[in-house]
């Protein structure tokens, strides 16, 4: 087997199992330190070789000497990052590009260095808010387990002995722990079939695109994912039109850093309006519930201004205080909703436990 489809196995198993080998940090870090060493005189090889000395990753310092090793064979370093397209992206590699033709690379990677970063603070916002409401899921099924698995077996035996009529709730933890202990293990087996199942209908692309245009259509999570796919657009379209691209070349590029297949497909017929010598408004306001008329009417006015980098530029801020909205107000929603079923759950169990022993503290008052 040749080494092209063995890398190629190798990356298609990375998406699959949603393993990132080079952190987004690593990519920021990468970028300002490649800007600062060209910028400070030292050449490319150079840069290179001393942010390979300062990496603590073996995977990262790896790449480097690859990259290394081409341009010292006469290739330039977007060429060589070809070769990591699965690890840098598009967006990385494309910046670069330009950069090294309009002879500015380290404006370009510094002003990358800067995008990437701002992408990250996004992710981590949106990452961050979700903490909460996850710790209070983890708490409810570790309480649950605990009292289920450990509490309960012990105090069964006291009420069997006892002759204590259990209440039907009991009687419903007492059927599910003995499907447990009989299918548990098969159960097990069964939902991590079902787990991998999920992921790999997610690689088919009609599949994925269903699931994404259903997402659309779900209340805040519509809104949230409509406000970040919206900053990343303006953000790297920006990026890409202030290194120099054309717009053309931009979306091309842009269409690439987009997740969601829904406007992936929108994008990929802007290109097309664009290539026909036609305004990308003109498509972009057939679709308002996509791309809202604050955008459409912004992007027009750059159009016919000719400042359409910094009209991005402003959307893609204003969309992402959307985002920290769109988030805080999910947030609010989520956490009452949270604890009203944690609550709940825990509630059943207890009641469950404490029910019996109350009959069993009665019958000995009686007696």
């Amino acid at each position: 087997m040749s080494k092209k489809p063995r890398k190629n196995i190798q990356v298609s198993l990375l998406h699959f199992f949603n393993v990132t080998l080079i952190p987004l940090q690593e990519k920021v870090n990468f970028a300002r330190h490649l800007s600062i060493g060209i910028k400070s005189g030292l050449s490319l090889l150079d840069t290179l070789d001393l942010i390979k000395q300062q990496t603590s990753s073996k995977r990262f310092s790896a790449m480097v000497s690859r990259i290394m090793e081409d341009i010292n064979n006469g290739q330039s370093l977007a060429d060589s990052l070809e070769r990591f397209n699965y690890v840098f992206g598009h967006l990385f590699i494309s910046m670069v590009r330009v950069g090294e033709v309009g002879g500015n690379l380290s404006g370009t990677l510094a002003y990358l260095s800067n995008e990437l970063k701002k992408q990250r603070e996004l992710h981590n916002r949106v990452k961050s808010a979700m903490i909460y409401p996850a710790i209070i899921l983890i708490v409810t099924i570790g309480i649950t387990v605990f009292l289920t698995l450990f509490i309960f077996p012990k105090i069964l035996p006291i009420f069997q002995s006892l002759g204590v009529q259990l209440p039907a709730s009991t009687r419903l933890i007492i059927q599910t722990l003995s499907f447990l202990d009989n299918f548990g293990f098969l159960l097990l087996v069964s939902m991590a079939v079902f787990a991998i199942a999920v992921r790999a209908l997610l690689f088919i692309q009609k599949v994925r695109y269903g699931m994404h245009a259903v997402s659309l259509r779900i209340p805040f999570v519509s809104t949230l994912i409509i406000n970040v796919t919206i900053t990343s657009f303006s953000r790297v379209l920006a990026a890409l039109l202030k290194s120099g691209m054309t717009l053309l070349d931009a979306l091309v590029v842009v269409k690439t850093t987009i997740s969601n297949l829904v406007y992936q497909k929108h994008v990929e017929q802007m290109i097309d309006v664009v290539r026909r010598g036609e305004e990308m408004t003109k498509y972009l306001k057939k679709y308002p519930k996509l791309f809202p008329p604050m955008l459409v009417g912004m992007i027009k006015v750059g159009e016919g201004t000719g400042n359409l980098e910094d009209n991005l530029l402003y959307l893609a801020e204003y969309y992402e205080s959307e985002v920290d909205e769109t988030v805080n107000n999910l947030t609010t929603i989520l956490e009452p909703l949270l604890l009203l079923f944690m609550g709940v759950i825990v509630g059943f169990i207890a009641l469950s436990i404490i029910t019996p022993i109350y009959k069993v503290t009665q019958g000995l008052n009686i007696r």
